[in-house]
């Protein structure tokens, strides 16, 4: 295993036993609300039109564990996400080298940076909402 992926993986079972610690104990999934679920085990698009000569839009891939596929507009990165009521974490490993045009290189580089700065979340009906310093909006994948 390289170094970094000992270091993400540490960090990820670090992230996670505080996730788990901090869950309140007693909380039956009878009591719970669904829209106050994250919606693991899913795909989540970006809600914003493609780019200009593109059909493509960013993208999350969440799987159960909270591992997740960043799909951006150009690149993908591997990360984690980590969430306890409505706070969420999200890390990121290295993005894939794709050559990119430099517009869709700049789009990759803010989504990127947004997503490592959401603090919380939250469900508006079929919308999940990322809240930082810039409000990311995105929409189950129906595909």
């Amino acid at each position: 295993m390289s170094f970094l992926g000992l270091q993400v993986g540490w960090l990820r079972a670090g992230c996670l036993a505080l996730a788990l610690s901090l869950i309140a104990p007693g909380t039956s999934a009878a009591a719970r609300d669904i829209t106050k679920e994250f919606p693991f085990d899913q795909g989540l698009l970006l809600d914003t039109p493609p780019m200009r000569g593109s059909k493509r839009v960013p993208m999350l891939e969440i799987a159960k564990d909270g591992a997740v596929l960043i799909d951006l507009w150009c690149n993908s990165v591997q990360g984690q996400i980590v969430v306890v009521e409505d706070t969420i974490t999200i890390l990121a490993g290295p993005k894939t080298n794709r050559s990119c045009p430099p517009e869709r290189a700049r789009g990759d580089e803010e989504v990127l940076s947004s997503l490592m700065q959401v603090t919380n979340w939250r469900r508006e009906g079929d919308v999940v909402v990322l809240v930082g310093p810039q409000t990311l909006r995105f929409r189950k994948a129906t595909n």
